[in-house]
Parts: structure tokens; C-alpha cells; sequence
């Protein structure tokens, strides 16, 4: 026992003593256990060859201001302050569906799958992401009907090799036959899924564009048409790219990084530089303005066995209604945002709860009255010139002429009497959603990117609330009750035996309470 606690005693006193402090005196300093490296080094001094810490400081000067700095090539350089390790870099592009009236349509969703392939410097995208993987890095490439964005998330310190990689993906792709080849299998397996997949959202959005701007603008087809997969080759590709793709057009844009050395990056890699498709000429680019049309779409469908298994989704039939809105570069954007909050909606099986939109008019409304309808959503989407506000909702085929006559309502009373209580919550639900959302670097990026790709400079979140504070109920009327006037858009899917015809719907978006004039049939 005595040769136990001997060796434990002996032990003890080779080991660190962590927090020795004598009975009387100051506290002795800490020792470490490789004592030899570091000896007798108090807490409060800084250790010797270790980089000195940069800590977020508050100085009372705010410090969220975007800059943007135009280069002599016409690229605009925007950059936003962020703290933390990790970036994140892109560029947004003024390229996107709605410039293809020239070209064959799909020419963006191919050029979406090509991104990040093989290039002038890499061979495959494999190497990329091997590049990126060295500094943590992912990387991924959207487009929508009026941008396109290149995008990659990755450590600071290797903003150089980012900007650089972004630049050679951007502007010297090969464009191999087989990574042509391997795209047109990934948009048509696209397309399968797209109509086969239980949420038709994305197909009504698509159908719903068509119908408000017929063969104009944002109303082209989003997703390349089938006929048109084998005929996007090399030329077709390198033709759009060369009136698209120019400096002018485009956006460098960085979250998490200083700007001063984001416009060094840029001046090194994006100026000057001769992209694969040759030195730009005469630059042919189509500044169509979009022409609201209103129309119907219509698609008849068995959607009886979209969702098999042991609870299959029943048969539905999905009907959106939309009226034109107005351009985020309009006043009336935010009254329209604020709207589009306080119609709100979902699904009749969305979980309850504080944030999650219960009180907004479509639940209350609709969903809370109607037990048989399935969905009833509020969408807005918005252009630099024009924008579209449309209702959702999903029924089983036969309640169609019913469910649809609830939306016309819905829409009438969007242009009544607005209620102080729901406003306000409206407006708080919005800033609420506004500031969560910015709190991801990615988001930011996209946000950065896009206003300054639109108007060369950004509105700052605060801005932005102090203007959604000021909406009042007049507002909501005045924009609600100019939508009105317009032609409606309908879209509709699935078995549309019962469905009004569009002149109904438009007479009853005419009318005073919403009501859809009754049919007579001689025969039932």
C-alpha cells in the first residue's frame, strides 16, 4: 500500500500542475506538461510564434455598406463584409432564358449542366473539384429565366485561386462533344422527372409564365423543350455566348472577403482575358421589354398514379391563377411583398406553430373552411420588368369549379378592406424572413449579386425594413386593386373536367364578389 502511494505521489509531481495556487500570495503561473517549449508562460501573455488573433470589433460605424467598383472592361466588382474563415465568391450573369428568342430554347439550362466541366487549365471537372477541395471549397452553378450564376464557397485565403478557377470555368470552357453528349442525358432525365414527380410546382410555375407572357421574355420555356436536346451543339452554344457573356453583362461578387483585394483578383484574371468563343464583336442582344399577355395553359393528365406505395397521394387537379404585379425596381415591389406575406398559405398538412404563416388569409380563409382542398399557396415572382402574382391551389378533380371560385374571391378581397392586425403581422412575418435569411453567407452572396447585376448598387437590409414598415393599408388596396384590372393567367393540370372556362374566370375576376357566372347544361 506504502509503495502505491509512493509511486502515485511521484507521479503526480512529473505531471502539470493545472490551477496550483499557494494558501497565501498570487496565483502561480500555469506550467504545461511540455514545460520546455513554453516555460513558465502566464494566461494572460500572448505565446511566442503564433499568429495574433483578428477579433470582431464594434466601433459604432456601421460596417454592412456594399461596395461595388466598375472596372474598365465594364465587370462590376461588389463586395460585402462578413466575418468568419470561409467565402463566398461568384459571378451573376445577365444571361438566362428569356434572351432566347433568337436562339433554340434551352440554351441556359444546357449551359447550367456544362458549368464546372472541363476547361483551358483543367481537364476534367474532377480536377476542379479536387482545386477546390485544397482550400475546403464546393461549387455550383443556377440560372433562372433573367441570371445565371457560377458560384463557390471556400476558405479566404484562397480567393485568388477561386477568382482564378471561376474565371477559366466562365470563359474558357472546352465544350467537349462527350460532355455535350453526357448533358443532353442529364436534361432529359430532368425533364422525366419533372413530369413524373408528386409536387407539381415547378411545372406550374413553368405553365403559369407561359400563359401571362405568351412567346415573349420570362413566358419562354425555362427548361430546354425536348425537340430542342439534340440540336444545342458546340456553335449553337458558342453563338449565345458570345453576345452574352461579355464583361458588361456581368457581376464578380464575393461575401467574406476584402474588396480590395477581390478587384485586384479580378483585374488579374477577368481583364484582358480572351474567352474560348473568340474577341467579342458586334454584340447582338435581345432588350425585349416584357409583354404581359394573360392566357390559360391547360394540360390534361391521369395524376391517379403519381404517388404509388402503401398511402398514395390522391388524385388531384392543381389550377394556379396569377395577375401581373410590377418590377422590383418599382415603389410598389414591397406593397406586393407585403401581400403576397399576408396571403401566405400552404399545405392543408403543414405543421403549426410560431413563423409558420397560420394566421395568413389562405389558411384562415381557405384551408381552415375547406377540409378537401390540399393546397392553397401565395407566389410572387418578380423582374426587372414586370413580376407576377399568383394563387396555388390543388383539389380532388372533382371540387375544381368550386376551388377555383374560392381563389377568384380571394383575389377580390385582396383589393377590401385590409385589417391593422394582419398587416402588421404580415410586415413583421417579411422583415423576420428577410433578416433570417441574410443570415447565410450564400444568401447574402446572391442577394449582393443580384442587385448589383440589376442596379449597380444594393439596398441594405435595414433599408429595406424601414421600407416594409411603411406600407400602409392604402397601399395594399391601391396595388391590389390596380392587379385587378388586368387579364387574369391561369395554368392547369391534371383531369380539368370540370374546369370554368377562361372567360368565366376573367368575368369573375371582374366582378364585385368573385362569384364565377353560373353554366347551364341541357344535358347532365
Amino acid at each position: 500500500m506504502a509503495t502505491a502511494v509512493w509511486a502515485a505521489a511521484r507521479l503526480l509531481r512529473g505531471s502539470a500542475v493545472l490551477c496550483a495556487r499557494p494558501r497565501f500570495g498570487s496565483p502561480a503561473h500555469r506550467r504545461f506538461s511540455s514545460g520546455a517549449t513554453y516555460p513558465n508562460i502566464p494566461l494572460s501573455s500572448p505565446l511566442p510564434g503564433v499568429p495574433k488573433p483578428i477579433f470582431a470589433t464594434v466601433d459604432g460605424q456601421e460596417k454592412f455598406e456594399t461596395k461595388v467598383t466598375t472596372l474598365d472592361n465594364g465587370l462590376r466588382v461588389a463586395s460585402q463584409n462578413k466575418f468568419g474563415q470561409f467565402c463566398t465568391v461568384g459571378i451573376l450573369i445577365n444571361s438566362g432564358s428569356r434572351y432566347e428568342a433568337k436562339y433554340l430554347s434551352g440554351i441556359a439550362h444546357s449551359l447550367e449542366k456544362l458549368a464546372f466541366s472541363s476547361t483551358a487549365r483543367f481537364d476534367s471537372k474532377d480536377e476542379i473539384l479536387l482545386t477546390l477541395e485544397k482550400h475546403g471549397g464546393i461549387c455550383d452553378c443556377q440560372t433562372s429565366r433573367d441570371t445565371t450564376m457560377y458560384a463557390v464557397s471556400a476558405d479566404s485565403k484562397g480567393l485568388d485561386t477561386v477568382v482564378d478557377l471561376l474565371a477559366d470555368v466562365v470563359l474558357h470552357p472546352r465544350l467537349t462533344d462527350e460532355e455535350i453528349e453526357m448533358t443532353r442525358m442529364a436534361v432529359q432525365f430532368e425533364l422525366e422527372d419533372l413530369n413524373m414527380r408528386p409536387d407539381p410546382e415547378p411545372l406550374l410555375t413553368e405553365m403559369i409564365h407561359e400563359a401571362a407572357f405568351r412567346e415573349n421574355t420570362v413566358g419562354l420555356h425555362r427548361f430546354c423543350p425536348v425537340e430542342n436536346i439534340a440540336k444545342i451543339d458546340r456553335e449553337v452554344l458558342h453563338s449565345y455566348l458570345k453576345n452574352y457573356y461579355t464583361p458588361d453583362r456581368m457581376v464578380l461578387a464575393g461575401v467574406g472577403v476584402e474588396h480590395e483585394h477581390l478587384v485586384e483578383c479580378a483585374r488579374k484574371y477577368l481583364v484582358g482575358a480572351e474567352p474560348a468563343w473568340g474577341a467579342p464583336g458586334t454584340v447582338d442582344v435581345d432588350r425585349s421589354v416584357a409583354q404581359y399577355t394573360g392566357g390559360i395553359i391547360k394540360v390534361e393528365r391521369d395524376m391517379s398514379n403519381v404517388s404509388l406505395g402503401p398511402t398514395p397521394i390522391p388524385e388531384l387537379t392543381h389550377i394556379m391563377v396569377g395577375l401581373e404585379s410590377c418590377s422590383f425596381l418599382e415603389d410598389d415591389f414591397i406593397p406586393f411583398a407585403v401581400l403576397n406575406m399576408m396571403m401566405g398559405g400552404g399545405g392543408s398538412f403543414s405543421a403549426g406553430g410560431p413563423g409558420k404563416g397560420m394566421f395568413s388569409r389562405l389558411y384562415l380563409n381557405v384551408l381552415n373552411r375547406h377540409h378537401w382542398m390540399y393546397n392553397a399557396t401565395s407566389y410572387h415572382h418578380s423582374y426587372e420588368d414586370t413580376g407576377l402574382l399568383c394563387i396555388h391551389a390543388s383539389a380532388d378533380p372533382r371540387q375544381v369549379r368550386e376551388m377555383v371560385e374560392i381563389i377568384t374571391k380571394e383575389f377580390i378581397l385582396m383589393g377590401r378592406t385590409v385589417d391593422l392586425v394582419e398587416l402588421e403581422r404580415a410586415k413583421t412575418q417579411l422583415m423576420s424572413m428577410l433578416m433570417m435569411n441574410l443570415e447565410s453567407r450564400p444568401v447574402i452572396f446572391e442577394d449582393v449579386g443580384r442587385q448589383v447585376l440589376a442596379t449597380h448598387s444594393r439596398k441594405l437590409p435595414h433599408e429595406l425594413c424601414t421600407l416594409i414598415r411603411n406600407v400602409k393599408p392604402e397601399d395594399i388596396k391601391r396595388v391590389a386593386s390596380k392587379m385587378l384590372r388586368g387579364k387574369p393567367a391561369v395554368a392547369a393540370l391534371g383531369d380539368l373536367t370540370d374546369l370554368p372556362t377562361y372567360e368565366h374566370i376573367q368575368a369573375a375576376l371582374s366582378s364585385r364578389n368573385g362569384h364565377l357566372p353560373r353554366s347551364y347544361r341541357l344535358f347532365r
